[in-house]
């Protein structure tokens, strides 16, 4: 059974390389991503190293073995199905599940999560988009392009959101952004750095690094 913290560490590490399409993860993202000191980091990267959950080259980064991978996809799979079970059964907003999903994560079985994998149905994806890995540790690749790469007159489907703090969330949900949300690019300025989009009669513009956190799939 692996601690907390090692649990947390490959977490961490999978998200970073995924994000880096596989190159190494640099201790200092690691070290950002759980909030701890560089020097904690590099110790605690030797120990994955020992226990064969990873990869560690000091200057270059760390990457998971297949153990360590997936160890985390586990992880992964807890968190992303925990956060939709509290969105679905308990009504919670998806501003509010990421942080319960934290500490849950590590509290219930894996049989109890399949558990609430049948009982919602098999779902394809949690409450921000992100998709959950099957209990076989694999993943399936997430269709979809950034909102900001939209030409003007191009509809959307909001399929994904990339950042997922309870700030972030609730200033999409009050532009009436919602995963599943459909709506119309009006313009996409570059020079001006500004998207113009409409949803229903509503029309809202968004600068282009924050569309470029929104995942979407061009109707």
């Amino acid at each position: 059974m692996a601690s907390l913290t090692i649990e947390n560490y490959v977490k961490a590490i999978q998200q970073i390389c995924a994000a880096q399409e596989g190159k190494p993860a640099a201790t200092g993202k690691v070290a950002e991503a759980l909030k701890v000191l560089p020097g904690t980091v590099t110790s605690m990267l030797k120990t994955l190293s020992e226990a064969g959950l990873a990869i560690y080259t000091p200057y270059e980064g760390v990457n998971l073995t297949e153990s360590g991978r997936l160890l985390a996809m586990r992880v992964i799979r807890r968190h992303r199905l925990i956060e939709l079970f509290l969105a679905q059964t308990l009504d919670l907003k998806w501003d509010e599940v990421h942080e319960e999903a934290e500490n849950l994560e590590h509290a219930v079985s894996d049989w109890l999560v399949d558990r609430m994998d049948a009982y919602l149905g098999h779902p394809q994806a949690d409450p921000h988009g992100d998709p959950i890995p099957a209990a076989d540790g694999s993943l399936r690749v997430a269709a979809g392009q950034r909102l900001a790469e939209l030409g003007a007159g191009t509809r959307f489907r909001l399929a994904r959101v990339l950042d997922q703090s309870p700030e972030f969330l609730r200033f999409l949900s009050d532009l009436g952004l919602q995963i599943g949300t459909e709506g119309n690019v009006i313009g996409n300025r570059s020079e001006s750095g500004v998207l113009t989009f409409s949803l229903g009669k509503l029309k809202s513009t968004l600068a282009l690094p924050v569309a470029e956190k929104l995942v979407v799939e061009a109707l």
